[in-house]
């Protein structure tokens, strides 16, 4: 069973910037996250981008919404990689934080 991890990234950016920012840099946070490139698919409706994604055999399924104040991040982990999830969202929250708040 699949357990949903959720996220929120506060920024101040417009929703457009932070956006950009998002598409052009998730595939690096996904990285440093896991500390692997990962085959990942992401695609985009207005702001909203789903994405999957495959660790260690288990496929990972998540959405990412921007919105005025934030992005919140919604990751849906197979229950073997939920038992890490504590790490894992605080690095991706980290890492996604350090790519909206970059000059």
């Amino acid at each position: 069973m699949a357990e949903k991890i959720t996220i929120n990234v506060p920024h101040k950016l417009t929703r457009e910037d932070a956006r950009r920012r998002i598409d052009s840099g998730f595939a690096k946070v996904q990285e440093q996250v896991t500390g692997k490139t990962l085959e990942m698919e992401q695609s985009w409706q207005g702001d909203t981008m789903q994405f999957t994604a495959a660790a260690m055999g288990q496929n990972i399924t998540g959405r990412l919404n921007v919105e005025d104040t934030q992005v919140k991040i919604e990751v849906d982990l197979p229950w073997i990689l939920a038992k890490l999830s504590g790490a894992f969202s605080d690095k991706l929250k980290k890492q996604t934080q350090l790519l909206l708040d970059k000059k």
